[in-house]
């Protein structure tokens, strides 16, 4: 047998367990990053596996690429709107917030351990940032609902506050070992790797966007793996050019999850996926790397520091930053205890132990001990301080929830899967009086263990699955229709075809507007208000405006209105 053979064998009962061990998660309270590394300690030298693995630069390697990938789907899932909305406080957390923690905390495990100022500084900069896996798992996952600008600025305060801890680390590494002088080169480091890796997330972003919507590849499965590369490719470029390629991967994200392009809804079922597949291995290769024993020799010193980091140094950060920007106490307490330590500190603290730095193992056990700590005590707490603090909000009314399952290519259509939910706009409702654009098609509907067939007569049900061939341009519009009462989601913009057939109070009820095309009169089709409009001068091409819509005749059949297209009557 050949070593290969037994290294997929070992990497899949990992991984396996690690999947199990989720399952377990909700019901333990514990955040899922702990039991995978948990699952890694116990395969462990000292585990139950008594599986010895003594490679930092392999656990660099791989939790470096593990790390990108998920940066790289926090981006593909991050709305531009929550950026424009949160981008001032998350960014000062990122930069001003890690900085202060990471002084904070690395004079305290200076005076703790009894090392040197700047090697405290260096361990409290490898615990300075928050981690995003973590955090992104939590705040969409444990079932809890925070308002939409709170929730934003934990979750790109964790997206992009690595940068700053990589920079700190690295620049006080540079000292400490290379004899580097603080003041203008330190500058001069943090501007090329912020700005070069900005620059560098921006153009790849840009570029991928230009070519994934005008090539058209032989295979469906292949644009996943071509967005993927393209975010590998900003790294790479960032991280070689001197910038940071962890910010530049997740800029890249953001602007091309922002944007439309083809097999989109299959790329994010993709890279959740991977994201998912890149946590497991990088917290169990990292719990492969401790020595439980070890901890043992710090198990008080990490606790004095996780105590510092999390009671003192996170609320000294946090607090100034959230009153300049108008949080309230409550708001600001919640942002101050969801400063979960992951990832990021113990793959920062493998750089000691590469660098060959003095008291390079005591600062990963510190750092590897402080980690649990926060993970374990303030993952867990979250919803439970989150509902002290009355944060908890009702559950908001949301889209329904979509798959793409395939795109038809060149015919500019697709065939998505929508679910309805009980408080759907569609539920309880006939499939006729769902006034859906002209040329949208409800191919098939799934309830239970039974396909009904779509007719006009159908009266659809929560949970039900409805298969639906549509033009790329009216998905907004069908999701909006079959959207939850009181979703504000994307309006109707147009322009809209519809048939002359359509009852005004079904556009009202489908599309969020109240009575505004109905107005409280004798309810009639889009024909009959043509003929109300228009009178005696009904013909294609026909126009006229109503209730701030701009309608025009599309097509008629004699005398029949059969299309019209409706829009704002001005530019929205």
């Amino acid at each position: 047998m050949f070593v290969v053979d037994k290294l997929i064998l070992l990497a899949a009962v990992l991984i396996l367990l690690g999947i199990f061990s989720s399952k377990i998660s909700a019901r333990l309270g514990l955040p899922m990053l702990v039991l995978f590394l948990l699952v890694g300690m116990l395969a462990g030298e000292d585990g139950i596996g008594r599986i010895g693995f003594d490679s930092p630069q392999a656990a660099h390697a791989l939790g470096t690429l593990a790390l990108a990938l998920i940066l790289f789907d926090g981006g593909l899932q991050t709305p531009l709107s929550s950026i424009k909305q949160v981008w001032k406080p998350a960014s000062m957390l990122a930069t001003v917030g890690v900085f202060v923690t990471a002084v904070i905390t690395g004079a305290a495990a200076s005076y703790i351990l009894d090392i040197s100022l700047l090697t405290g500084m260096l361990l409290g900069a490898i615990v300075g940032s928050t981690d995003a896996a973590a955090v992104f798992s939590l705040l969409r996952n444990a079932g809890i609902h925070l308002n939409p600008r709170l929730k934003s600025t934990l979750e790109i305060e964790s997206a992009s506050n690595d940068p700053m801890a990589i920079f700190l680390t690295v620049g006080l590494l540079e000292i400490l070992v290379n004899n580097m002088q603080p003041g203008l080169p330190l500058l001069q480091l943090f501007i090329m790797q912020m700005g070069l890796g900005a620059i560098i997330g921006l153009a790849v972003g840009y570029a991928v966007l230009k070519v994934i919507n005008r090539i058209h590849l032989q295979a469906s499965g292949l644009y996943p793996v071509l967005v993927t590369a393209s975010g590998l490719l900003a790294f790479g470029l960032a991280a070689n050019l001197g910038g940071s390629g962890f910010l530049a991967i997740f800029i890249c994200g953001v602007m091309i999850g922002n944007t439309q392009f083809a097999f989109q809804r299959t790329t994010f079922l993709f890279h959740d996926g991977l994201a998912w597949l890149s946590q497991i291995t990088m917290f169990v290769v990292l719990g492969l790397l401790i020595t439980p024993s070890s901890l043992l020799d710090v198990w008080w010193q990490g606790i004095l520091i996780a105590a510092v980091l999390v009671f003192l140094a996170r609320p000294i950060a946090v607090f100034p930053l959230m009153k300049l920007f108008g949080f309230n106490l409550r708001e600001t307490t919640l942002v101050s205890w969801v400063g979960l330590r992951g990832s990021v500190p113990i793959i920062l603290a493998i750089f000691p132990l590469m660098f060959g730095l003095p008291n390079a193992e005591l600062i990963f056990n510190v750092v590897f001990f402080v980690v649990l700590i926060s993970a374990t005590l303030q993952g867990s707490t979250l919803p439970w301080m989150a509902r002290r603090l009355g944060l908890i909000e009702t559950t908001q009314a949301k889209a329904p929830a979509t798959l793409e399952i395939t795109s038809l290519g060149d015919v500019d259509a697709a065939i998505v899967e929508y679910t309805l939910s009980e408080n759907s706009r569609a539920a309880y409702r006939r499939l006729s009086r769902m006034a859906l654009p002209e040329g949208v098609v409800v191919a098939m509907i799934s309830r239970g263990d039974k396909v009904i067939p779509p007719r006009g007569s159908t009266i659809l049900q929560p949970e039900d699955h409805l298969f639906i061939v549509l033009k790329h341009d009216y998905k907004d519009f069908v999701e909006q229709a079959f959207a939850d009462k009181g979703f504000a989601g994307s309006r109707p913009a147009g322009p809209l075809r519809m048939k002359g057939a359509t009852m005004l109070s079904d556009i009202d009820w489908c599309y969020g507007y109240g009575a505004k095309l109905n107005q409280g009169r004798e309810d009639v089709s889009l024909e009959g208000l043509c003929v109300q409009m228009l009178g005696n001068n009904l013909a294609e091409q026909a126009e006229f405006k109503y209730a701030d819509r701009h309608f025009k005749i599309v097509e008629m059949v004699g005398d029949r209105v059969v299309t019209l297209s409706i829009q704002p009557a001005e530019p929205v």
